[in-house]
């Protein structure tokens, strides 16, 4: 299956170098570009992608305020992966806060480009790089008292457990490895916790994981094993 794309940036050589790249490639297509956010709202309704690929900072209406929209429409919500020139942005976090499946930034390596489109378009979120478990930590430590959740309760043991992990940025084969699971095994606890937070992917269940108190930035996490 073709992954089906649009560019948002307000830099035309940015724009121009990752069309190049991503066309480039046998499964994803380039579908359309956008040079604001107001134009990616109506390039992306036209075009129906299936990752969009949004800068955060723009004339106009800038990325957050697009992702946004384009998060809450009825019918129809891309994959949004936001582009930063910064690896620390206040405007980033809010973007996971908002749905935003990840961000990549923008002079990372070309095979990196490539791996998150497709990561982002299979339902995953791009947050195992550490700059992006050190962003969400920065801003974790400023939030208030954590804010009225869903009870966590909801949650057993081990899907407890398995939520700190996705925080801390682990992977579902590291995961397993650390809890002594099978990775099968680890999938479903994880379709259980999102199903249970009401959150559509991993970005969304490690900002709940911050907010909600599960896990306090800079502390480790003693797990108690044995639980299912």
């Amino acid at each position: 299956m073709t992954l089906r794309t649009v560019i948002v940036d307000d830099q035309d050589m940015v724009r121009a170098g990752f069309s190049a790249l991503l066309s480039a490639q046998t499964d994803i297509d380039v579908v359309g570009e956008a040079s604001n956010g107001r134009q990616a709202l109506e390039v992306v309704r036209n075009t129906r992608p299936d990752v969009v690929l949004m800068d955060v900072r723009m004339p106009e209406m800038d990325g957050l305020q697009a992702a946004q929209q384009l998060l809450n429409e009825p019918d129809y919500q891309p994959k949004v992966l936001m582009l930063t020139t910064f690896d620390i942005d206040d405007y980033v976090y809010q973007a996971l806060r908002i749905g935003a499946s990840g961000f990549l930034l923008k002079d990372a390596p070309p095979a990196d480009l490539m791996k998150a489109v497709r990561v982002i378009a299979a339902g995953e979120a791009l947050l195992a790089p550490s700059v992006t478990r050190r962003l969400i930590e920065e801003f974790a430590v400023r939030l208030p008292s954590p804010r009225e959740t869903p009870p966590v309760s909801g949650l057993t043991p081990r899907e407890t457990e398995v939520l700190v992990l996705i925080a801390q940025g682990l992977s579902n084969s590291e995961i397993a490895h650390s809890l002594t699971l099978a990775e099968q095994t680890v999938k479903t606890h994880i379709g259980r916790i999102f199903d249970k937070l009401r959150v559509r992917d991993r970005a969304q269940a490690v900002v709940f994981a911050y907010e909600s108190g599960v896990v306090t930035p800079g502390r480790q996490q003693n797990f108690r094993t044995g639980d299912n």
